[in-house]
Order: structure tokens, then sequence, then C-alpha cells
């Protein structure tokens, strides 16, 4: 998967926030309703935008992330 066909970071939208292409859904908000107990269902029920691959590159996304902050030394 090709996180940026799916995940981009504008300064003109949601002040520059990694969002869902097409979208104006960040990351953060994917990752705060899973977090919540939000089924992958529920969110394509209310967000009719998203697609199951979206979910997926948002999980990607911060995995990378986060395997990059887990790499980097430390200040």
């Amino acid at each position: 998967m090709n996180l940026e066909d799916r995940i981009v970071v504008d300064p003109s939208i949601r002040s520059g926030k990694p969002c869902i292409r097409g979208t104006r859904i960040t990351v953060y908000d994917v990752l705060e309703y899973l977090a919540g107990g939000m089924s992958e269902a529920e969110l394509l029920h209310d967000f009719p935008d998203l697609s199951s691959e979206d979910i997926r590159a948002v999980l990607a996304f911060a995995a990378a992330r986060e395997r990059r902050l887990a790499i980097s030394p430390a200040m």
C-alpha cells in the first residue's frame, strides 16, 4: 500500500495534520474513534466517504510513524 495515495499533508487543510485524501478527516480522528471502541463498520457507516482501505492506511501510517519514533536517537 502506498500511503501517499491515501494520506496527505496539506497546510491549507486542518492546519497541515495528516488527513485522508479528499476528506478533512485526520489520521488522529480515525485513531481516536478506533481507540474509543468504534468498529470499522461503525466508522464506515458514520463516515461514508471512508473506505476500509483508508482505515488500513491510517493504521499503517500510525505504525510507520511509531517505528520512526522508536528508532530516532534520544535527544
